[in-house]
């Protein structure tokens, strides 16, 4: 019987092993697209957070109100990030992560537009909160498409890009802000996201996956105002205590109540098959360390661009631009970061890199109490360019570790979550700061100036280190599927394959 089938031509050959060849090509390639895309989203929204921080003076006056009224905008974009981003896993999972990230860089645009046509300060105010809200679903749901777009594998190197915006983003806008301001018009403030965004919502269109939502998903309301009023309570809470736009007696009855709020929440929680927020995800080890380990280190972080800009312009007399310029300089080691977390990762695993890379984050948090006004720049700028550095590496160690045992279906949950740790633990850490300046200098019976701000940036490391305690908890291989290191400890115990994740 004759046989028709032949074997394949060496041509034919050819052609299947380049066509098998370009499928990880072009996964590698969009693996590299995607952290991009949504790192440009990302660092709009992070740095037009603090942009108007040193431009109050001339959008106070181009609204005719004054700047301490204004910071009521500042408050408003908080209160908007706490109301919203607990819910932001609920609307990724029902109409897809994105599309509601499209949709979120449009919501933050009309509110830039809405900004820059203000002539009220009401007006101010709410366009401010419309932004928070585009915001408050952009960061974690970003942050969700990275997740469900990227294998774990690779998820180092894409999240390395990813926590660049968070950490720049801050720095960039207060000097950015007051170029601006002084060279052309606060306006352009808001008006320059218009261009940023449309490429935001084009380039996602076109790069990002299809990631369908589920019609079947409902909304756990009641736990959702629990969230809201806990959330906003708190942030708005420590807001006005660290900086009393409002006497301090109403910050600490609205803080007071956030936290009721939440524990209200806990209940209502452990009684709701799916809420909100999951608090039973901290039942995973991995996730609970990075959470409150994450927490505890941003408690530092969050106070640098609190007290850094007071110790150069109060302490050593640098104008607002100078100062800008000086700490601007951080943006350069977290940029160098991203070329070498992944390797440092796979070299020393999530517990190494986290316990000593915290330790040493702290001390250059402590550094910044050692400045003089007779240091030089150089020095200033080698501490802060190094100090970006290792705190870069933290945050995409931390933000990567969040998701190392979590599936899928979880990634929503542990995204908003992390989101509503990471806006409580900043504003926290600019309310210690502020407490324990109005401490210090209350006990030392001298106003604020460059010593009061030194011991103030003493104590605020101090409580930061706390964090090591959490991440010395983990497993030695714990995120090993990630980072790569649970592979090379196998290797070197001469067992085949990866060891069991014992976290």
């Amino acid at each position: 019987m004759r046989n028709d089938t032949h074997p394949p031509s060496p041509d034919e050959e050819t052609d299947a092993r380049h066509a098998d060849a370009q499928v990880p090509e072009a996964e590698e390639k969009l693996g590299r697209i995607v952290p991009l895309v949504l790192a440009v989203a990302l660092f709009m929204e992070q740095m037009d957070s603090t942009v108007i921080a040193t431009s109050l003076p001339a959008i106070a006056h181009g609204i005719g109100t004054t700047p301490v009224a204004l910071k009521l905008a500042l408050t408003s974009y908080l209160l908007s990030l706490a109301i919203f981003i607990p819910i932001s896993g609920w609307m990724a999972d029902r109409f897809g992560a994105k599309l509601v990230f499209r949709a979120a860089i449009g919501v933050f645009m009309v509110g830039s537009l809405a900004c820059a046509a203000s002539d009220s300060l009401t007006a101010f105010v709410v366009s401010r909160f419309l932004q928070g809200i585009g915001g408050a679903m952009m960061t974690p749901v970003g942050r969700l498409v990275l997740v469900r777009s990227t294998p774990k594998n690779d998820l180092v190197a894409a999240m390395s890009w990813l926590s660049v915006p968070a950490l720049i983003g801050p720095v960039v806008g207060p000097p950015v802000g007051g170029f601006i301001t002084t060279y052309f018009s606060w306006h352009w403030i808001f008006l320059i996201n218009i261009p940023i965004g449309i490429i935001g919502i084009y380039l996602a269109g076109r790069v990002l996956p299809p990631m369908p939502g589920n019609v079947a998903e409902r909304i756990d309301f009641k736990g959702f105002l629990l969230s809201a009023i806990a959330a906003s309570g708190l942030v708005f809470g420590l807001s006005v205590v660290s900086l009393p736009a409002l006497p301090p007696v109403v910050g600490i009855v609205v803080l007071l109540t956030g936290l009721a709020s939440f524990y209200l929440y806990l209940r209502h929680a452990r009684r709701t098959a799916k809420p909100i927020l999951d608090p039973r995800l901290f039942s995973n080890p991995v996730f609970r360390s990075a959470i409150l380990g994450g927490s505890l280190f941003r408690l530092g972080v969050g106070a640098i661009p609190f007290l850094l800009p007071l110790l150069l312009q109060i302490g050593f007399g640098l104008s607002p631009f100078h100062s800008g310029l000086l700490t601007f300089s951080s943006a350069f080691g977290a940029l160098g970061m991203k070329f070498l977390a992944t390797r440092a990762l796979r070299a020393g695993g999530f517990r190494s890199i986290l316990f000593f890379g915290s330790l040493l984050g702290t001390a250059f948090v402590a550094a910044n109490g050692f400045f003089t006004i007779s240091t030089p720049h150089w020095v200033i700028i080698a501490v802060l360019v190094t100090g970006g550095f290792v705190r870069s590496l933290v945050f995409t160690s931390i933000n990567t570790l969040v998701f190392a045992d979590l599936d899928k279906e979880q990634a929503s949950q542990g995204t908003a979550i992390a989101a509503v740790a990471q806006q409580i633990s900043i504003a926290l850490g600019v309310a210690i700061a502020g407490v324990f300046l109005q401490m210090i200098s209350h006990l030392t019976a001298t106003p604020v100036g460059a010593g009061t701000i030194a011991i103030a940036f003493f104590c605020v490391a101090a409580l930061t280190l706390f964090a090591l305690i959490p991440f010395f908890t983990l497993s030695p291989d714990a995120g090993g599927t990630v980072s790569g290191h649970r592979l090379r400890i196998a290797n070197a115990s001469g067992r085949k394959g990866p060891v069991r994740q014992r976290s």
